[in-house]
Parts: C-alpha cells; structure tokens; sequence
C-alpha cells in the first residue's frame, strides 16, 4: 500500500496548532510537539487559574473591607459582618469592598448604622 503524507491537511493542522502559540518564545512557536505540550500546558494552568481567580478575587474584598472597618473602630472584619448579618443588612462582600475603596463616606454611613 501507498505512503499517505497528509498533505495539505497535514500543514493546515500544524499552522493551525503553531498559530495558538503565537508570542511563545523559542522551539514552543516554532515546532509542533514543543508547541503542542504547551498548549496542553497552557490550558491547563489557565482553567486551574480561572477557579483560583475567585478565590483571590474574595480575599481582597475581606482585605479592603478589614482595612475600612478597623479604620472606623471596629474590631476586625469577622465582627462587623456578624453585626451586619444581625441587623439584617444582605451586602455581599464585593459591594462592601467597593463601598470601602469607592465610597468611604457611605461605607462610614453604613459601619455607624450598624455599630
């Protein structure tokens, strides 16, 4: 039987593949296996990434919220948003933080309200 190189198909294929690494630096823009393991690597990492985001994304809320709330008095962070629940106030805590960075005088409103 006849040796089948692939061809046209063959060549689209490996542009195609070479073409998502565009900016790579060295053998992984250049040839196809290197580029390939770092697309797999690359994907990877990147949906690893997206979940951590989130997690990053609430730590700095908690951070700047502490940061405005211990500047008004209270205690710490876990207090006033124990005080906050008790008094029935619903602010998730990405409002909160953009109220603290944003806004400090309707966050100053807000830690009276509830102290």
């Amino acid at each position: 039987m006849a040796r089948v190189k692939g061809g046209p198909k063959a060549i689209k294929r490996r542009k195609n593949i070479l073409s998502m690494t565009k900016g790579y630096r060295f053998a992984r823009s250049k040839k196809k296996k290197a580029a390939k393991e770092a697309i797999v690597h690359a994907g990877k990492y990147a949906f690893r990434d997206r979940k951590a985001k989130k997690r990053v994304m609430r730590s700095d809320a908690i951070i700047s919220v502490n940061a405005g709330v211990r500047a008004l008095g209270f205690k710490n962070y876990s207090t006033f948003i124990d005080t906050l629940k008790k008094a029935g106030i619903a602010l998730n805590r990405k409002v909160l933080a953009d109220l603290a960075k944003e806004n400090p005088d309707a966050f100053e409103r807000l830690v009276k309200k509830v102290s």
